[in-house]
């Protein structure tokens, strides 16, 4: 069978006998380099294949090879390029075709040559033409400087002393000055000042071109009009000033006319009104998000396996750094059985970062489970905690805050000694109280006391010169609130011989590292002073009275003692924007209470079916405050929008929440760090509508909050008004009964 008729037997789209339709692979392709749409386009479909390269590529890979079905008609090729064409829109049937004769592809390059010498655009020579005066050689021989007078020369010479004298070249960077040299820019100077008293300028002005029409009645006529300003003559100028009209208008806008000057003084013209009327950062593309984020979560397979977080805190100057305790979830039953494996098996504090979600930085070893802890406000690197069988326990994380510090980088910058051993340090606590001596109840909060003042023994708060916060203050269900000093206790007296056996007493081994910070407290700790009282919610004072009869310092009795909640109070927080706002909540309800207020709680909520179990006030917002409940999910009440129901409830864990607590990171990340019976730490990011606050919401709030009291306080006086005449009713009726009995004797 001949060439010719091999190319007929697969000619099945029609296509000439010159050419032959390929399917090339994409590493064909990237082998010869005519990609498709790439190196071949659908503007420059043509590349030159050299023969030798073709014969390779079906040596090397036979039968594989693309071309192995023309391998003939390659070899009986007798020139050394072979043309390939990119058929783009599958005319012949395929992605490309190979032109299999010489003069095909002649003709075919040809045919291409002379469409781009059709497509070139030949450049014509434009045509002079003479030059027709308009009146503009005139305008620039005025305006082009001539001379007036002959020029002025100047002779400048060297002094005659300096002529011959040796010159001394020195070397110079390039780089000191602007391109090699050093410029010597023109400045004013203020001993010569130049009036300019004339300058001549020139202005070219073109009319605009205007078509108008108009259709006059009658002959035209040129006119012109002049206007001039006119004033009262002095007579009347002094007419009117002295008119009674105008003395009384005067003096009806005066006071509006004062208002407009001093708002005209106190407005703030630096204020950004396109800031205030549009804050929000979607309010542009009509998108706001409302719900809380999961940012991150964090749980210990070890620690946290089978407890619960009783209490978190964020790292009051590390940011991204958060403490939590964990605790056992057990019954009190439970733990009596289990008490041996409990105290083989120590309670801990975990410090967790975002830059390690499994494995936390720090952990403190505690003597019993820790409910409540808190960062001493002077010194972070010191935190006290309330333990579950009423003992308080101090630590010292001094030699640890570079670890802490470093987590923010991810750990790239841990010191070297740090990097040695991947297990997460353990510090064990430097004192705690004793037993006999602390609460006898677990201790559901600790506070410590500012550092600008201190109390004394009597309960008086005094300046504290040191500015070092030194106490602190613990609650519990047994009705006692503590407070406790970290000074070391005064020496009354000391003998010789006491002060030689301690001299020769040798030093305590300190396998573990532990911190002699509060060496002197260690089992001795104790309060010193004792406030006892009860019920729900107690407002009392903690200044020490004498007893008349024994002598001893005895805590006064509660001022107020109000029973609202139905069960345990397991919330009381203080509004970071009123001072005088407290939040408490309970099993089934809460209250906003103000200070000052006795009569009862300002704004009361319903009942719950389910059981609230933490709240907590928004660091933000003055409206806003979160209430977690025992399904697992979060309340966000904003006093805004509602009262009596929350403005929106989100579901965060399938347990109950046991603590809230919220951080600003930026003024564009606000967290929310929420905890669950089982361990788990929930990171949430605020939304915009619940971080961001308007410039009139705090003032809204008060107002708000004035009008509840005024509200309760209307409320008292009409009780106390139904009372009053109910016991007048009472003493009528008991009157009237005393006559008839009298009347019938």
């Amino acid at each position: 069978m001949s060439h010719t008729q091999n190319i007929k037997h697969v000619n099945r789209y029609n296509h000439p006998d010159y050419i032959f339709p390929l399917v090339l692979t994409s590493a064909t392709q990237e082998l010869f380099s005519c990609r498709a749409d790439e190196d071949l386009t659908g503007e420059n479909p043509y590349k030159l294949l050299k023969k030798e390269d073709i014969i390779q590529d079906m040596k090397t890979r036979a039968s594989v090879s693309d071309f192995s079905p023309i391998k003939q008609l390659v070899l009986d090729y007798p020139e050394d390029e072979l043309l390939l064409v990119f058929d783009r829109d599958f005319i012949y049937g395929q992605s490309f075709y190979l032109v299999l004769t010489v003069e095909a592809k002649e003709n075919i390059l040809k045919h291409e040559e002379e469409e781009e010498e059709e497509e070139m655009i030949i450049p014509k020579t434009p045509e002079s033409h003479p030059w027709i005066s308009l009146g503009s050689e005139q305008e620039i021989e005025e305006e082009s400087v001539t001379e007036s007078r002959p020029r002025l020369r100047y002779k400048i010479s060297p002094l005659l002393r300096r002529c011959g004298a040796p010159v001394c070249f020195s070397e110079r960077s390039a780089l000191d000055g602007k391109e090699g040299f050093v410029e010597c820019p023109s400045y004013q100077d203020k001993s010569f000042s130049i009036r300019e008293m004339e300058r001549h300028t020139a202005i070219q002005a073109s009319r605009d071109t205007k078509h108008s029409s108009t259709q006059t009645l009658k002959y035209p006529r040129n006119m012109w009009t002049q206007y001039e300003s006119r004033e009262f003559s002095p007579e009347e100028k002094e007419h009117h000033l002295r008119s009674e009209n105008l003395e009384n208008f005067i003096t009806s806008v005066l006071i509006r006319f004062e208002i407009s000057l001093q708002q005209n003084h106190i407005t703030d013209v630096f204020c950004d009104d396109w800031t205030a009327l549009c804050e929000e950062d979607g309010a542009l593309t009509g998108k706001t998000e409302t719900q809380l984020k999961e940012y991150q979560s964090f749980m210990d397979l070890h620690f946290s396996k089978e407890k619960t977080i009783s209490h978190i805190h964020w790292h009051p100057t590390i940011s991204g750094v958060i403490a939590v305790s964990m605790t056992e979830r057990l019954s009190l039953e439970e733990r009596i059985d289990n008490s041996t494996k409990l105290l083989l098996n120590p309670s801990y504090i975990l410090f967790w970062n975002f830059t390690d979600p499994i494995n936390p930085q720090l952990q403190l070893e505690c003597p019993d489970d820790v409910l409540c802890f808190q960062f001493c406000p002077s010194d972070p690197n010191i935190i006290a905690g309330g333990c579950m069988n009423g003992q308080v326990v101090l630590w010292d994380i001094s030699a640890h805050v570079e670890r802490l510090q470093d987590t923010r980088s991810g750990g790239k910058n841990i010191s070297s000694k740090l990097d040695k051993s991947s297990v997460t340090p353990v510090v064990r606590y430097c004192a705690v109280s004793g037993i006999e001596n602390g609460h006898k109840a677990p201790i559901t909060d600790i506070q410590w006391l500012s550092e600008t003042f201190e109390l004394s023994k009597l309960g008086i708060p005094v300046e504290n010169p040191s500015g070092i916060s030194v106490q602190l203050v613990t609650c519990a269900p047994d009705c006692c609130v503590l407070f406790w000093d970290l000074r070391p206790p005064r020496v009354v007296s000391q003998s010789l011989t006491d002060v030689k056996q301690k001299s020769e007493e040798k030093p305590l081994e300190n396998p573990h590292g532990i911190p002699n910070t509060f060496k002197h407290l260690n089992l001795t700790w104790k309060p010193f002073i004792r406030v006892c009282g009860d019920g729900e919610l107690v407002y009392t004072d903690w200044k020490m009275d004498k007893d008349n009869d024994s002598g001893r310092l005895l805590s006064t009795k509660p001022i107020h003692r109000l029973l609202v909640h139905d069960t345990l109070v397991n919330t009381v927080s203080r509004s970071p924007f009123f001072r005088d706002i407290i939040l408490t909540v309970s099993s089934f309800s809460f209250a906003i209470w103000k200070e000052g207020v006795t009569s009862g709680p300002i704004l009361m909520s319903a009942c719950s079916k389910m059981l609230r179990t933490v709240g907590h006030w928004s660091l933000s917002r003055p409206a806003v405050f979160f209430i977690g409940k025992e399904d697992g999910s979060i309340e966000v009440w904003d006093l805004l929008q509602n009262s009596h129901e929350p403005s929106q409830s989100q579901n965060i864990s399938s347990a109950a929440v046991t603590c809230i607590s919220t951080s600003s990171i930026s003024s564009k990340q606000h967290l929310l760090a929420v905890s669950d019976r089982l361990g788990t730490l929930h990171i949430l990011q605020i939304p915009w509508t619940l971080r961001r606050s308007s410039n009139s919401e705090r003032q809204i709030v008060k107002k708000y909050f004035e009008k509840e009291e005024e509200r309760l306080e209307y409320f008292e006086k009409r009780q106390i008004k139904h009372e009053k005449e109910k016991k007048e009713m009472e003493a009528e009726q008991q009157r009237k009964k005393t006559v008839r009995e009298e009347a019938l004797v």
